[in-house]
């Protein structure tokens, strides 16, 4: 009996052999081999400050390596630019999107590579092909409308749609499920689905190991901007690519007891706040957050987390409403006058709220603090305490600086947001508001800031808790209130959420409606 003919090994459309890139005093990209095949949804995974997105970016065009080569159907290419990488059929969309939002789909989708009828602009055959496009992979979208008022999961249809129109046979997502609800998210993995199966080739960039199990056909690892595996799904688990991303076995699970909640330490009233234009933001909401509870605030980025925290941190001052922390009413105070209050800070832009870049780490570790003992002597500075003080920071929340007279600005995003949270977590405090805690930290030291956050709660201290990971909400809340076009629709135990009823709340749909 003749022996059944092996199946011939998927065909590569895209490989990067030995790539290098070197940025000053930062090794991006060190001998790094991947191999993409025909129809393959290929996950890059990992941490930020991995490496994966200066890997894509050299892809893509938009960096030069210094050291590799890139290779398409077998064949050697060089990309110098992103148009190049387009001519070679490689479309790529970026986590913030590069979309004008006065512009319909139709005239977004063909900006830059329009089609005319003579010397005019032939909206109406580019329209139809636009959406034979759409209807052929399953996207949904209108040419006509106007993407500002598209919801965001219309949004990146409207940019996976621009690359396919520009033919593109590769396709890198570059976060791409970061700003979506987990219905859209689901909808996205059909659509990266129906692509593979007409023979387009996905790169997948993520750093939440749950997709990357759901749709992934293989697995690169990358840490410290080398391949630390390269695994099938069926082989992994979250716990092994957990280990794979960091170096050591993690912790994935968040341990924490019951709640004891105890008296409001921030009560919020018809709070009403504007945004930088003029916009309102925050549209009248009323909430409290008691001592020994963790307050999560859900809700796709945009929906006006950011203008609450800052109007409660001090930041902004709100139009309307009022904001009480431990009964006193602090809407219209500053920042200084907030922390004294004992309030922590950990905010959503570390550059801009959080350091001094030009600062040295110790200085920007008793930044709020700098001017009272022990840090201080009247005029006078106590730098012996200030040193221990940063020394002790800097070792107990693993932070990787060359020294603590470092500039902050040279560091890394994730050691940056180290230095803040070990700031904020080394005083008393009543209330911590943690904006994005953990964004740009590898899962080890995740694992640290979530256990840092329940023991707070678990000494008395109220967390408002505001993330864009619907995960982390649900794995470290009492309670999660729902954010959508600035207000609260919903606030519910945590005990009784699931990630069906927060993504419909999130998408502004009460599960209650018909």
């Amino acid at each position: 009996m003749a022996e059944p003919a092996a199946t011939p090994a998927a065909e590569p459309v895209l490989e990067v052999i030995g790539i290098t890139k070197r940025f000053p005093g930062v090794l991006a990209n060190n001998d790094i081999h991947f191999t993409l095949t025909r129809g393959q949804i290929h996950c890059m995974l990992g941490e930020n400050g991995a490496g994966k997105t200066t890997l894509m970016n050299i892809i893509y065009g938009l960096y030069q390596p210094d050291a590799g080569e890139i290779r398409m159907n077998g064949r050697p290419v060089m990309i110098h630019s992103a148009n190049d990488a387009i001519r070679l059929g490689i479309g790529m969309v970026h986590q913030h999107f590069m979309l004008v939002p006065q512009l319909t789909v139709t005239e977004n989708i063909i900006l830059g590579n329009e089609v005319t009828q003579g010397p005019f602009l032939d909206r109406r055959k580019a329209a139809a092909q636009i959406l034979a496009l759409s209807e052929r992979f399953g996207l949904e979208i209108d040419p006509e409308a106007r993407v500002g008022e598209l919801p965001v999961g219309a949004r990146q249809r409207v940019e996976i749609v621009k690359a396919l129109y520009r033919q593109a046979s590769i396709l890198i997502l570059d976060e791409p499920t970061a700003v979506l609800t987990p219905q859209e998210a689901e909808d996205l993995f059909k659509v990266m689905h129906a692509l593979v199966e007409q023979g387009v080739s996905i790169v997948f960039i993520t750093h939440k190991l749950k997709e990357v199990l759901a749709v992934a056909d293989q697995i690169t690892v990358l840490r410290n901007g080398e391949v630390a595996g390269v695994v099938a799904p069926e082989e992994a688990s979250e716990a092994s690519l957990a280990a794979l991303m960091v170096g050591r076995a993690v912790i994935l699970q968040v341990e924490k007891a019951a709640a004891h909640p105890g008296e409001p330490v921030l009560s919020v009233e018809e709070l009403r706040v504007t945004d930088e234009r003029g916009h309102t933001a925050v549209n009248g909401i009323s909430f409290e957050a008691r001592a020994g509870e963790i307050l999560g605030v859900a809700g796709v980025q945009g929906n006006g987390q950011t203008e609450l925290v800052r109007a409660i941190t001090g930041l902004m001052h709100p139009l309307s409403g009022r904001i009480l922390i431990a009964g006193q009413d602090v809407s219209t105070a500053t920042p200084r006058q907030i922390t004294e209050l004992g309030v922590a800070h950990i905010p959503e832009d570390r550059e801009a709220d959080g350091l001094v870049k030009p600062y040295p780490v110790v200085d920007n570790i008793i930044l709020n603090s700098y001017y009272r003992p022990p840090f201080a002597r009247g005029i006078v500075m106590n730098e012996a305490e200030a040193v221990k003080q940063a020394t002790e920071v800097v070792e107990r929340f693993d932070v990787r600086t060359p020294s603590i007279y470092a500039e902050v600005g040279t560091l890394s995003g994730g050691n940056k947001q180290k230095i803040i949270a070990g700031r904020e977590f080394s005083r008393p405090i009543k209330l911590l508001v943690a904006a994005q805690p953990t964004r740009g930290l590898d899962v080890g030291s995740i694992e640290f800031i979530h256990k840092q956050i329940v023991a707070q709660r678990d000494q008395g201290v109220a967390v408002l808790l505001v993330s864009a990971e619907l995960d982390e909400i649900m794995a470290l809340s009492d309670r999660i209130a729902v954010m959508y076009r600035g207000q609260i629709i919903d606030v519910l135990p945590a005990a009784q959420a699931d990630r069906e009823t927060l993504g419909l709340l999130m998408a502004g749909v009460h599960p209650a409606q018909d």
